[in-house]
């Protein structure tokens, strides 16, 4: 616990004591390492201190470095911008500006091969978190509304691009951001115009352009914050970076990896000469088609309209009229001729009928004797023994009938008896 008394709007310190606290603070962090990208370089001959600015690669922070300017020309290799050191500092707070550095006293370059080694160990962690895989790569449209194009300014990667891309199709739309695209401010920019392109809703597809280079030139593509920015975006994303062997860590989380930026303009729009000779092709392919259909649909047509039923549609109907005329012809006669012979069979029953019948025998001169039994019907007089004197009885002859009573009955065996009839109305 600090035994200082607490400060008061009444009882504030002044400059000098919070700089001296401040320095005091700073002074116990003791050595330290620190890695960074050399941004400024500040030599002057006839001077003894170099003054470095010394910036994260992966953030826009720097600070200040001095150290005796021996210490900068004994590397073996020249310092400079852009290149990657390793300092051991003591960090240093000048009392009298208010500011603070680092007072190196030894300076490493990092070598090419710790930089390809940080660049694989990179590779396997994104690789890890599943940042290179294919499923998760966006499509790139067939035909963009607008194209974001991050490049060098002025920059031949940025000619081939736009040149090959309107020559292919020429009312292709871009939208161009020049940023620095090696050395410590290239990651920044890129970063910036990264989001202010993903966020413009008129960018449908974005292209990483540059030329081929060094591995330390191209080492701004190959940073983790980019490779993350570029993952994270929802616009589909184009590298394009360098030549054919170049292969940065972005050429693996970009939607579209292409060899050169020249291939990146064939790749992002269609040719319209291809397009329009395709469209012609199945233009073509559809006439011929449709010219196919009609003349197979014509050729059908007319052998329908050549069959017999078509040709002559009345025809068949003709036939089949004489056909049922025939047959009713034919009908007619059965059912006449059975008419007739059922009616001869019928006159030759009635012939018979009328011979047998009694109606016959009574027009030769006999007639029908009937009497009235106990229950009052009237019954056929078959013999004498059936009826008293006295009884009713009606005699039917041919053509009526007449009615009598029974004044003596008389048998067969010759008695003689009296009789007499009464004889009463015809009916």
């Amino acid at each position: 616990m600090s035994t200082e008394p607490a400060t008061s709007a009444e009882q504030p310190w002044p400059v000098r004591t919070v700089a001296r606290k401040i320095g005091d603070w700073i002074h116990r962090l003791g050595e330290v390492w620190v890695e960074g990208q050399v941004t400024q370089i500040n030599a002057r001959p006839g001077t003894q201190t170099a003054f470095l600015t010394l910036r994260d690669p992966a953030a826009d922070v720097s600070m200040s470095v001095t150290c005796p300017i021996w210490l900068v020309r004994e590397l073996e290799t020249p310092l400079r911008e852009g290149d990657r050191v390793v300092v051991h500092a003591k960090p240093t707070y000048f009392f009298g500006r208010g500011t603070l550095s680092l007072r190196a006293d030894r300076i490493r370059a990092v070598g090419i091969g710790e930089l390809l080694a940080r660049i694989e160990r990179l590779r396997k962690l994104l690789a890890a978190e599943g940042l290179f895989a294919a499923e998760r790569k966006r499509p790139i449209p067939f035909l963009p509304q607008g194209i974001g194009l991050i490049t060098g300014r002025a920059s031949a990667a940025e000619r081939d691009v736009l040149a090959n891309a309107q020559a292919r199709w020429p009312h292709v739309l871009f939208k161009v951001i020049n940023t620095a695209v090696q050395g410590p401010q290239a990651v920044p920019q890129i970063l910036r115009a990264l989001s202010t392109l993903d966020k413009d809703p008129e960018v449908d597809v974005i292209v990483l352009a540059r030329g081929g280079g060094s591995v330390e030139d191209l080492l701004p593509f190959s940073d983790e914050a980019l490779c993350r920015a570029v993952a994270a975006a929802g616009t589909p994303i184009v590298s394009a970076i360098g030549h054919e062997p170049d292969t940065p860590l972005l050429d693996h989380v970009a939607d579209l990896r292409c060899s050169t930026p020249t291939d990146a303009s064939k790749r992002i729009v269609p040719d319209v000469r291809e397009e329009s000779a395709r469209v012609r092709q199945m233009r073509d392919r559809g006439r011929r088609a449709l010219h196919g259909w009609v003349d197979r649909e014509t050729r059908l047509l007319s052998q329908l309209r050549s069959r017999p039923s078509l040709a002559d549609p009345l025809g068949p109907v003709q036939r089949r009229l004489e056909d049922v005329e025939l047959h009713r012809e034919r009908g007619r006669r059965a059912m006449l001729g059975l008419l007739a012979k059922d009616q001869a069979e019928v006159a030759g029953a009635r012939g018979k009928l009328t011979a047998l019948g009694p109606a016959a025998t009574m027009a030769r001169g006999y007639a029908v004797a009937q009497f009235t039994d106990s229950a009052g019907n009237l019954q056929v007089l078959r013999s004498v023994s059936q009826i008293r004197d006295g009884a009713q009885l009606r005699v039917r002859v041919a053509d009526g009938a007449v009615h009598a009573v029974a004044e003596s009955v008389e048998a067969t065996n010759g008695t003689n008896t009296n009789e007499k009839t009464t004889e009463g109305d015809r009916p």
